[in-house]
């Protein structure tokens, strides 16, 4: 083989220094640009394609500067111009490392003129890139075990994101979104001069500081919201990561882009994927180095979602929206071919795809935080209660407290009463349908929906199932169904088959006292503990409708509760009475000290 560094770049120099041992063609090979990958980079590369019988043949040129391809014992000329070409099509880019925008719009671009063809690592969808990778890996500071399919993954965002600046977590619900993104930031930490910044819904903050807090207990956790946050931009340079809302980043755009951050990264990205909302369009002018929107559901009802996301992502990757709403309409084969751009940056696996990894049940904890007017509902509703009940105060007040978190519109229908299942709703104008709780809860069921799961929503009180179906009302094709204590013996096994058989989404709402037991629900796999119970044999039981014999998927189980309330109190103690607990010692389901502690905390922040 020649070495092309000693021959003329110019494919008519060749006739005067013909290299020995080489025929010379006059055919004229059509050029193209060739895309691979190289070191971590992308790189392209001149090519000319040759077409022999049917069969088509890429040669490279020796490099992006030489007008001419070997082909086997002959070299054949490009267009004296390809060079030139090619150089004006990349746009500036160099070619031994060009942007993965550049490449997306080189591949869409493709035409008579150059056409371009990719190497097929470098449109690898995210998954299948990630499966290659090694099933372990070491993470100084990370305090956690990952699954094989974490590691796996938390290496692609690591080399995809050196790569491209950007990219799209959309794996599925319960396969630990939140782990991944702190052990990636763990990897290299931000300094507080350029911290990470975290943008998710207000229901989320109390998890990703829990989350911190749990695994990655070397970085610095500043949460930005409230009256007394940060009121200038030197005052959030004073953590490794800064976690706010999509509410506050808007209110305090004009700090949060008066730096550059090492990460911008969205919880429930859905919330960006409109490009005229007023979120979408704040986010977009935060100086970054790094984007990672994070979401389940990548598309949820037009290809115009992914544009929002992946341009947030990688900014101009799909290029100007108008011209990709007219190259992209919302059909299958529109959407099969946008796949194949963006799959390469989306890393999106299903629990059924790594279910060798999982445990057959995946426990969750969500904290929420009450927000700051109904923080002030509950501890008013406390307050009055234990003024009414001098005596039974402490009982009725837990009581109370657990409808308020539950949702703030329920009302006992006999405060003296033992047991308010039946606690009625009050559409209080003052107090909204859409709590934290209700707000993630929506998201579960949203996300579980479109990725065609089937839930199981436990709540102690039995209008929530209402409330939820009013919530959800936006919510298409969905079957809901539910089974209390005033639902017939007879009718309870039938509303489970009808919610089995139903070919789609489906909610099904329970009383864990009423369909706690005998009831086999193996068609969910997501299982939603919308109230705490004291009494974890009680919860067992109703999270075993769906984990049981004859269950063929992992299950994921949620437990929702609001911190610093009587819910985090039952979420403790239940957690501290189920390992004392056995068949033969039954434990009681709350004692003085438990009605003690649930009073004595509160949600109000001084």
């Amino acid at each position: 083989m020649m070495d092309p560094a000693v021959l003329p770049i110019a494919f008519a120099d060749l006739a005067i220094a013909k290299p020995e041992g080489f025929a010379i063609s006059e055919r004229v090979l059509e050029p193209v640009i060739l895309i691979e990958r190289a070191d971590g980079r992308i790189i392209a590369n001149l090519g000319g394609r040759r077409v022999v019988k049917g069969q088509q043949f890429l040669f490279p040129a020796p490099s992006p500067l030489h007008a001419w391809v070997i082909d086997g014992g002959t070299i054949r000329p490009l267009p004296t111009d390809a060079p030139e070409l090619m150089a004006r099509l990349l746009g500036g880019d160099s070619p031994d490392n060009i942007t993965y925008p550049t490449a997306i719009r080189l591949l869409r671009s493709s035409s008579d003129e150059m056409g371009v063809h990719a190497a097929p690592d470098v449109m690898h969808a995210g998954n299948v890139a990630a499966e290659r990778l090694e099933a372990e890996i070491d993470i100084p500071g990370l305090h956690a075990d990952l699954f094989p399919y974490q590691a796996r993954g938390v290496q692609w965002m690591w080399e995809t994101v050196n790569r491209t600046g950007g990219l799209i977590l959309a794996d599925e619900m319960g396969l630990g979104k939140t782990l991944q993104i702190i052990a990636l930031l763990v990897m290299d930490p931000p300094q507080p001069s350029s911290p990470a910044l975290i943008v998710c819904p207000t229901s989320l903050i109390a998890n990703w500081v829990r989350e911190f807090a749990k695994f990655a207990p070397g970085i610095s956790v500043m949460v930005h919201r409230g009256a007394h946050r940060a009121g200038i931009y030197r005052d959030l340079q004073v953590a490794n990561v800064v976690i706010t809302t999509y509410e506050t980043m808007v209110n305090d755009i004009s700090i949060m882009s008066s730096f550059e951050w090492s990460w911008v990264i969205c919880d429930e990205a859905q919330a960006i994927k409109n490009p005229h909302s007023n979120r979408r369009k704040a986010i977009v002018t935060i100086p970054r180095r790094r984007s990672i929107p994070m979401t389940g559901t990548p598309v949820e009802n037009t290809l115009l979602d992914l544009w929002s996301l992946a341009d947030f992502a990688i900014p101009g990757m799909l290029g100007d929206r108008s011209v990709f709403e007219v190259e992209f309409p919302d059909t299958v084969e529109a959407g099969q071919k946008l796949g194949t751009l963006t799959d390469p940056v989306i890393l999106k696996r299903r629990v059924r795809d790594v279910a060798t990894d999982l445990p057959e049940r995946i426990d969750i904890d969500l904290p929420i935080e009450l927000d700051e007017q109904l923080a002030r509902h509950y501890e008013n509703v406390r307050d009055e209660t234990l003024r009414k009940y001098p005596v039974a105060g402490p009982l009725v007040a837990t009581l109370q407290l657990q409808l308020v978190c539950a949702h703030p519109w329920l009302r006992a229908p006999d405060e003296g009463a033992s047991e308010w299942d039946d606690a009625g709703i009050t559409d209080d104008a003052g107090l909204p349908l859409i709590t934290p709780k209700m707000e993630r809860v929506i998201d579960l069921l949203r996300e579980a929906f479109l990725n065609g799961h089937k839930i199981i929503v436990f709540a102690l009180f039995n209008r929530i199932g209402d409330l939820l179906r009013r919530a959800c009302r936006d919510f298409i094709g969905v079957h809901w169904d539910a089974i209390n204590g005033s639902t017939p013996q007879q009718d309870r096994q039938p509303i489970v088959d009808r919610f089995s058989a139903f070919e789609g989404a489906a909610c099904l709402v329970l009383n864990p006292k009423a369909a706690g037991a005998g009831l086999n629900i193996t068609a969910a796999t997501v299982v939603i503990h919308f109230t705490p119970v004291w009494n974890p044999a009680l919860e067992a039981q109703a999270s075993a409708r769906a984990h049981r014999r004859g269950q063929t998927e992992p299950v994921t189980i949620y437990r929702l509760f609001y911190k610093d309330t009587v819910e985090e109190v039952m979420i403790d103690r239940s957690a501290w009475k189920s390992d004392l607990a056995n068949e033969t010692v039954p434990v009681s389901s709350r004692d003085v000290e438990d009605l003690k502690r649930a009073l004595e905390i509160s949600p109000v922040k001084s």
